[in-house]
């Protein structure tokens, strides 16, 4: 289950006792911080928690604040500067070493475009999205603007409260066609506004083909991440849902019909099924799309004798193993139950996804995020909190 899916079930489980709550969104990072701007948390009157903003040590004072923004009935935003190394309680001081920024709403369960109902629209329709999320406004301008949201779908569909939509809808629209999640100021006719623009990216697709025991413990992996996962196999005693109770999908396919499916070229794709031919038939399939993914289990002799009887060429067989096709399949993390050749494979297509060479984090001088633009200085709308503030 996802972050988002989990926030989901809280809001209605609050929604349905009348029990009001707030959102804290981180909506901008300065410097090095546990979670990125779009990680939220719900927090309750009485003060329950779901889903996390950082690794601990703001959770405490942000629900203190959470719990005024209730009672006050209006957001507020709050700049939390870790860097200070003074005062280490709490972890704090030279822990993150950050500025991290976060809106604090009072959610209207009435209101058919709160964030968190934005955010379920996203979930039912999942294809990339922007939302974008006003989080600081010109003193001297429109301070109502703060919390107004407006969320863009791939296929062009906004939603959200239409004081700043056009203006918002644009700089949305670049950054989808961008394709990162960026912070910005708009100059709308209310004043400029600062604002999130949060690349929404739907849970990945994972297909399995093969439904024995070694894909058991990588469908729980994968679905414990909230990736989607469907599983694929000839033999109807192996390929049941009660044997693969976390998949989303799971199906009998026979070898002479797996020639004529025609594959989700969105998703990854594995190869489990420890039969040639069950897995000749799938890369026969699968390598002519743009999958982005496609693994298959075994030896390297067994990757060349398959795209041999394939009738490639010799360059098209080193343009296969170079590119498209994982094999041997996963990381090399030394695995060797189902288990850790489960995660060593669900590792692999997470570095794949992301675009990334995977090396150990204390070898490399990059960052390990991507880099954030710099907060704007704080205007008067702004309630600073120091290490001090921290209370667990």
């Amino acid at each position: 289950m996802t972050e988002l899916q989990r926030l989901l079930l809280a809001y209605d489980r609050h929604r349905a006792a009348a029990r009001p709550c707030a959102l804290a969104t981180v909506v901008e990072v300065l410097g090095s911080a546990y979670r990125r701007p779009g990680a939220r948390m719900l927090v309750t009157e009485d003060g329950e928690l779901t889903g996390a903003i950082s690794g601990g040590c703001l959770e405490g004072d942000a629900r203190q604040r959470a719990r005024r923004a209730i009672f006050q009935g209006e957001p507020a935003l709050v700049t939390y500067d870790t860097r200070d190394e003074d005062d280490p309680r709490h972890g704090l001081g030279p822990g993150c070493q950050g500025v991290v920024r976060i809106l604090l709403e009072p959610l209207d369960f009435n209101a058919p475009d709160n964030p968190m109902e934005l955010l379920r629209g996203f979930a039912q329709h999942p294809e990339p999205a922007v939302l974008v999320t006003v989080f600081e406004a010109d003193a001297n301008g429109l301070r109502a603007a703060v919390g107004q949201r407006l969320l863009l779908s791939a296929g062009g569909v906004v939603r959200g409260t239409p004081l700043l939509a056009a203006p918002l809808a644009q700089a949305a629209q670049a950054t989808l066609t961008q394709g990162q999640s960026r912070v910005l100021d708009v100059a709308t006719d209310a004043g400029p506004v600062r604002a999130l623009l949060e690349i929404l990216t739907p849970p990945l697709r994972l297909v399995v083909y093969g439904a024995g025991n070694d894909a058991q413990p990588l469908v729980r992996l994968a679905a414990s991440l909230g990736w989607q996962v469907s599983v694929v196999d000839g033999r109807p005693n192996l390929a049941t849902a009660a044997r693969f109770p976390e998949a989303a999908e799971v199906r009998v396919v026979p070898v002479r019909e797996l020639e004529t499916q025609q594959p989700d070229a969105a998703a990854y794709h594995v190869l489990l099924s420890h039969n040639y031919a069950y897995d000749l038939a799938a890369l026969q399939t699968l390598l002519p799309t743009a999958a982005p993914y496609v693994g298959l289990l075994g030896p390297r002799a067994k990757a060349g004798r398959l795209l041999e009887e394939l009738e490639l060429s010799e360059a098209e067989r080193r343009h296969v193993l170079g590119h498209r096709l994982h094999s041997p399949i996963g990381l090399s993390l030394g695995g060797e139950t189902p288990e850790e050749i489960a995660l060593a494979i669900v590792a692999e297509i997470q570095a794949v996804r992301n675009g990334r060479q995977p090396q150990h984090l204390r070898d490399t001088s990059a960052s390990i995020h991507a880099d954030s633009p710099k907060p704007a200085a704080a205007a008067a709308t702004i309630e600073a909190a120091t290490p001090a503030d921290f209370a667990a």
